[in-house]
């Protein structure tokens, strides 16, 4: 904490897993969401909308979410899934 803030400065913790999440998303489904990858067409793209999620929630009282995405895939029935991944670091 310097001089001149009061509140202590927090470390970045939540950027590298959001980037982590970014490049391997379909193996982080498999290993921490299995029944739900299990739903997704792993043969459609999927989509970040973490400029929508953004939109909707804002900053937070303790700050930006980083870890939080939202992720637009398609499931095996060809419908439309929205997926809200929250990791508390």
């Amino acid at each position: 904490m310097d001089a001149d803030s009061t509140a202590p400065e927090r470390s970045d913790y939540d950027s590298p897993w959001k980037e982590a999440i970014g490049a391997y998303f379909q193996p982080f489904m498999r290993l921490f969401f299995e029944p739900v990858h299990e739903r997704v067409d792993w043969r459609q793209p999927h989509e970040f909308l973490d400029a929508e999620l953004q939109k909707i929630t804002g900053d937070s009282q303790i700050g930006k979410r980083f870890a939080d995405r939202l992720v637009r895939v398609r499931g095996r029935e060809g419908q439309e899934l929205w997926l809200l991944i929250h990791i508390e670091i």
